[in-house]
């Protein structure tokens, strides 16, 4: 076809060539729309998923870390609170063992026709306070001037001794037991000595040399029932104590379970007889040259509330 200018015979003009280029244009729409075949209903994307689907990957794309870190916080805070759920039944745990302890040691004096302490009846009478520290003497019969010596020393006396339990919450009393025919004349110069200084914490054990260790055991348990303190301290008669350095060092350590502190050591299991500390149970050690596990010396150490009440409840 040949281009012809506007007049021309056997021309086309340019308005009516434009015109023919918008016709054709429209029906190429019109057929292309009938033609095409629509994609099935469950292709196509609805609005709203597609509306969630982009906010999503918007958030994935910006803050992906922030997301992370999300998780992360909300990950630690199940752990806090799962921790602090234990340490309250923990706490719990501890003081209903306490009470059964109490309560065991009161059972065994009423059969057994022990007296009862009136330290026991006065702590149940106005309900148990929280005391810092017990601190038990472990003493003898024939130690009075020992006695005397630390009355006039270290230890409070009279008024000034229950001042320190109501303000600072220290217990301080001499571990004392019994003869074998109890109400003999020792038992009866105790008493004495008892009613004078008002210091004594007679347990039921039979006094001797050969059974320190069931002494201290029966006192752990006997005064983790009497008094609800954060340690139990032992200490031998002829020691002297700072009671304020005692009381500073075990401070730092009462936000931790199961204490046990002292000088502590270990030495080798004697089984000689005839040496001294000879160890008549040293096969309990395994074989000879064997050494002792690791443990505080008797002069003076402390264990914490719980140990106490694991040695009351397993004595």
């Amino acid at each position: 076809m040949s281009w012809r200018k506007a007049g021309g015979d056997g021309g086309v003009s340019k308005r009516w060539a434009v015109l023919l280029c918008l016709g054709s244009f429209c029906l190429g729409l019109l057929f292309t729309n009938r033609m095409w075949t629509l994609p099935e209903a469950t292709e196509v994307p609805l609005p709203n998923q597609s509306v969630e689907e982009g906010k999503a990957l918007v958030a994935a794309d910006c803050g992906s870390k922030k997301v992370q870190e999300l998780q992360k916080y909300k990950d630690v805070l199940p752990d806090q609170d799962t921790h602090h759920d234990v340490q309250t039944l923990d706490k719990t745990i501890a003081t209903l063992e306490t009470e059964l302890s109490a309560a065991r040691t009161l059972q065994e004096s009423l059969l057994n026709g022990s007296p009862v302490s009136e330290d026991f009846k006065v702590s149940e009478s106005i309900g148990r306070r929280k005391y810092r520290m017990v601190i038990g003497i472990n003493t003898a019969f024939s130690s009075r001037k020992r006695r005397d010596s630390i009355r006039y020393t270290w230890m409070p006396r009279g008024e000034k001794r229950k001042q320190l339990e109501e303000q600072k919450g220290v217990i301080i009393r001499f571990v004392i037991g019994h003869s074998a025919i109890a109400g003999g004349i020792i038992d009866r110069a105790i008493e004495a000595e008892d009613r004078k200084h008002g210091d004594f914490m007679k347990i039921d054990h039979v006094e001797g040399y050969l059974a320190l260790s069931g002494k201290t055991k029966t006192y752990f348990a006997t005064a983790v029932s009497l008094w609800d303190a954060d340690f139990y301290v032992k200490v031998d008669d002829d020691v002297h104590v700072n009671i304020a350095t005692l009381g500073q060092i075990l401070s730092k350590q009462a936000w931790k379970p199961r204490v046990y502190m002292g000088c502590m050591k270990s030495g080798p299991v004697l089984s000689e007889k005839g040496v001294r500390y000879y160890e008549p149970e040293h096969w309990k050690f395994g074989e000879p040259g064997n050494k002792y596990f690791r443990h505080a010396t008797g002069q003076l150490y402390a264990i914490s509330k719980d140990l106490a009440t694991y040695i009351s409840i397993n004595k």
